[in-house]
């Protein structure tokens, strides 16, 4: 839901069938089918060729993973060292404060605007804004102050009885009894559309969970996708969200996993935390 109130504000299968060409112009006689079998010998050859490549690029992927295990005595967190491995973090060190239990203290860079946007978005989605006292403080911690009071106005609009009754929440916006509510936001990648001085604009992409977990919920768990455009300032030694607005996609063709029990979701929420984002 945009936060001022606007709109702006398994494996893919296949045909089941493996088709090999041998080379043209050996075996005439076979009817077009190529030349003679292989010998065992050459699968072989080929076989152990496939392992090789296989060993050494499981060796390649943890070598450049090692961070923290090393003889140099240096964590994980060196952002240099992490850049060697195309699936590790990139950039400057993740931020080390929080602000209200929301990381705080990013960096003044294209790189720090995307982290604070990226956590922001979090913090933002969670389920604590559907509680006034947490959501204030929520609002606190990630707007420019310029910006709180305005923010706090809209969002007491939005968060109404009617609101949690939709969503599955009593009118007051708890969860009844015997039931979870879940709310999540989980950035899929950060991008920066403009940074200049204290100022920086940057879209996050994202999925999110909304629902009630629980047995007789008619309001199932279920998955959106929303790309999120935050305006941020450079506020008291820190990126500050200036303004919110989202709008829906891009998103993926759905896939064949099999929707999981009401059960197997509360506990999912309770037993996976989430992360501190870091460009």
């Amino acid at each position: 839901m945009s936060l001022d109130g606007e709109r702006n504000d398994g494996l893919y299968g296949g045909s089941g069938e493996t088709r090999t060409r041998l080379p043209e112009g050996e075996g005439g006689g076979q009817g077009g089918y190529g030349g003679p079998r292989r010998s065992s010998r050459s699968s072989s050859r080929s076989l152990v060729t496939v392992v090789g490549v296989v060993v050494l690029l499981i060796a390649a992927i943890a070598f450049a993973n090692r961070g923290d295990g090393g003889s140099s005595g240096e964590g994980a967190g060196d952002g240099e060292k992490a850049g060697a491995a195309p699936t590790a973090p990139t950039g400057e060190k993740p931020v080390n404060g929080k602000t209200s239990g929301i990381p705080s203290g990013y960096t003044k860079s294209a790189q720090g605007a995307q982290s604070a946007a990226a956590n922001y978005a979090v913090a933002l989605g969670s389920a604590d804004m559907f509680n006034k006292t947490k959501r204030d403080a929520v609002l606190q911690a990630v707007m420019a102050p310029s910006s709180v009071s305005r923010f706090k106005a809209n969002l007491d609009k939005a968060y109404s009885a009617d609101f949690f009754k939709n969503v599955g929440l009593n009118e007051n916006g708890s969860t009844p009894k015997g039931y979870q509510f879940v709310s999540r936001t989980s950035p899929i990648g950060t991008k920066a559309i403009n940074v200049s001085g204290e100022k920086a604009t940057v879209e996050v992409w994202c999925s999110g969970l909304l629902g009630l977990a629980g047995e007789q919920s008619t309001k199932p768990v279920t998955s959106s996708w929303f790309t999120i455009t935050m305006k941020l300032v450079w506020v008291g030694g820190d990126w500050k969200a200036a303004t919110h607005s989202q709008k829906d996609g891009p998103a993926p063709v759905p896939g064949d996993d099999r929707a999981s029990g009401s059960d197997d979701i509360a506990k999912a929420v309770e037993g996976y935390g989430g992360f501190t984002y870091a460009r």
